[in-house]
């Protein structure tokens, strides 16, 4: 095994907090700096034998809830013990104090987080990292992995292993569960793959009388009350209406079949229709439509009274490229998603998406960033990309970006899909394969099937109800559509599962575990979240910005952009000598970011910048440098009005002390 790097830290909790201009401290009143640090203060995460004390030396405490995050505002010794006075906040509001031992120091606000589980192995975390690399190593590592599964499948234990991942997925943001990196190592696995080795400790909000296991009578209850919202995001532009007269004739059928089956109350379909921007051409009357709100939906019937007055305007728009991403933005934010166990929206067009830097793009966002909010809302985005003859010279750039609008990390690929020519009876055909497929699956739940396979009944087929539709022939794109919907159909239901029956991560331990998948090595199994207040997410949207409009000033004078943001940097506390004497030379050492990007494991476009590098660019790059920045902007409201998914650290805290796990791809 080949190893690549390798790294140290504890993830002592941190602020990524930017200090006042000045960084002196009045004692007592503000937490303690991190070491060589100077706008990053000191934090600790309590395991749980932590106890509050009134002052050091105490016999008696109150015993602390695992998971809470506090601040250190003084370190003292008595008894030969080492104690932590600690705070809720940064301003002063302290609380008591700590027995040192019992507290994780955390310097990087990070977190792992599990993805879906549907497509891959289950994780384990293993005593040490030899067990890892011995499979890593392997030719073979389903063959040197499978016994090790297969006695914690069976008997629920293995000498090489601490814990496992729960069966059923761990919703990030409802049962919020951290998993601080102690250790992290970079290798090359006999695959070929880059993997990184994680040594953890697992901290997690736990009941102790609540038994782990989920039986499988909670299972299939909470499978019952399975159901699936599906929103049609339609093109309405010029030359759509045969689609939509097909889709209303395929959609009929389905409805059909449905109330055949009695489970009408457990599917419901919506529509959000899309043309382009008003600004330009106000006679197509509308940018976004809603016609049918899923969750207000009551039957066929009124499906179709709420979509009847559908169809493509007779006007022409601007551009060949469309409004897409506007579509599918009105579709993840005005609808309540959180009524659906299955949650899918399918994008309709012959069109390419107008760009985020496009003056008639009403979003200002790109592909990734319109996937993000998806992800975040859990909600599946397929697209049906008609190739009609007529656009044949935007086919391979729209595809381009619904590859990157609709790629799929439990598929781990693009749930893109084309129909050649346009051909209307094939977009038919592929509609009513995703439709049909989704019927089977709950109907299939309503029996109390966990459907598709899940963790509990993983290794046995998928029964195919006799009502179910002939299968479409191999290699079509129905047939695609509806592989792929049956495999999302399961990760749906693990989300769902785990949040009806409470799933939850394991308790405190430290392991190591790998953040890909031992066998299938191109899935990851883990995800970065970096843990931002509101305050600091502001902060990052203002400097971002500041950035973004330095670099707009370069196009004009090229000398502009870093002259300005080293003056930014200096209003920030940066000492102004250093700057001058070009010790900052890259905006990662201007401290414009601040110190709370330092040692994350990502790679950034701005921090590794510099000035000639800025001046070397074509202005064509220079603008997509700008244009994936404002994306990131558009992605940091969308966090911040995001209100279900903040989660608070400490039992007394001020609501700004609240934080949002923002992922790592969304950092500048």
């Amino acid at each position: 095994m080949q190893i690549k790097n390798s790294f140290s830290f504890f993830l002592v909790v941190s602020s990524l907090f930017l200090a006042p201009l000045s960084y002196g401290q009045v004692a007592n009143n503000k937490p303690l700096l991190q070491e060589g640090k100077k706008t990053l203060y000191q934090r600790v995460l309590t395991t749980p034998t932590c106890k509050l004390y009134a002052k050091p030396g105490d016999q008696s405490g109150a015993a602390q809830e695992a998971f809470s995050r506090y601040y250190v505002y003084q370190r003292q010794e008595n008894a030969g013990k080492k104690w932590i006075e600690v705070g809720v906040d940064t301003v002063g509001k302290k609380i008591g104090w700590l027995d040192a031992a019992c507290a994780v120091e955390w310097k990087m606000q990070m977190s792992l987080a599990f993805t879906n589980p549907a497509n891959r192995t289950l994780s384990l975390f293993f005593k040490d990292r030899e067990s890892i690399e011995k499979i890593l190593d392997a030719s073979d590592p389903a063959a040197a992995y499978a016994p090790i599964l297969d006695s914690m499948t069976k008997v629920g234990r293995n000498p090489q292993v601490v814990a496992r991942e729960p069966e059923l997925y761990v919703d990030f943001r409802k049962n919020f569960y951290l998993l601080p990196i102690l250790q992290a190592e970079e290798v090359m696995s006999d695959g070929g793959f880059n993997v990184r080795l994680l040594e953890v400790a697992s901290v997690s909000r736990q009941d102790p009388a609540a038994d782990p296991a989920v039986s499988p009578q909670a299972v299939q209850s909470s499978i019952k009350a399975f159901s699936a919202g599906v929103v049609f995001v339609m093109d309405s532009t010029l030359s759509m209406d045969p689609y939509i007269e097909r889709m209303r004739a395929v959609m009929r059928n389905i409805y059909a079949r449905m109330e055949k089956e009695k489970i009408d109350d457990k599917v419901k379909f919506g529509l959000v229709a899309f043309r382009s921007a008003l600004s330009a051409v106000p006679a197509i009357e509308y940018n976004t439509r809603i016609y049918a709100d899923p969750t207000q939906v009551k039957n066929g019937a009124d499906f179709f009274e709420k979509i009847k007055d559908l169809k493509a305007t007779k006007i022409s728009t601007p551009k060949f490229d469309e409004d897409p991403y506007a579509g599918v933005k009105e579709a993840l934010e005005k609808i309540n998603w959180n009524e659906f166990g299955a949650r899918y929206i399918v994008l309709v067009t012959d069109a390419g998406a107008l760009d985020a830097n496009d003056p008639l793009s009403t979003t200002k966002m790109d592909a990734q960033a319109i996937r993000v909010i998806a992800k975040e809302k859990g909600v599946a985005l397929y697209v049906l990309h008609l190739k009609t003859p007529e656009g044949a010279k935007n086919h391979q750039s729209a595809q381009r970006q619904y590859d990157t609008l609709a790629f799929n990390s439990v598929a781990n690929r693009p749930l893109y899909y084309s129909v050649d020519a346009g051909r209307v009876n094939v977009f038919g055909e592929t509609i009513e394969s995703l439709g049909q497929s989704l019927v089977t699956q709950i109907k299939q739940a309503s029996m109390g099937e966990v459907v598709a396979g899940s963790a509990l009944t993983a290794a046995q087929p998928t029964p195919t109800p006799s009502t179910a539709p002939a299968t479409p022939p191999a290699g079509s794109t129905a047939a695609a559509i509806a592989r792929d919907s049956a495999l999302l159909g399961r990760a749906m239901q693990l989300a769902y599962l785990g949040g009806a029956t409470n799933t939850k991560a394991p308790p405190f331990f430290k392991a190591w575990i790998s953040d890909r998948d031992l066998v299938k090595q191109n899935i990851p199994t883990t995800e970065v979240r970096v843990l931002l207040t509101k305050a600091q997410l502001s902060d990052l949207s203002t400097v971002v910005t500041q950035i973004v409009e330095a670099a707009n000033a370069s196009l004009v004078s090229p000398t502009d952009m870093f002259d300005r943001l080293r003056s930014v940097a200096a209003t920030m506390g940066r000492d102004p000598n250093d700057l001058r004497q070009g010790n900052a030379q890259k905006l990662g050492q201007m401290g414009v970011l601040g110190e709370y990007l330092d040692g994350l494991p990502y790679k950034s476009d701005v921090l590794g910048l510099d000035e000639e590098g800025w001046k070397a660019m074509s202005v064509a790059a220079q603008t997509q440098f700008m244009m994936r920045l404002n994306t990131k902007l558009r992605q940091y409201q969308s966090f911040n009005a995001d209100t279900g998914s903040w989660v608070s650290l400490a039992k007394g805290s001020d609501p700004s002390e609240a934080v949002y796990p923002v992922p790592l791809e969304s950092l500048p």
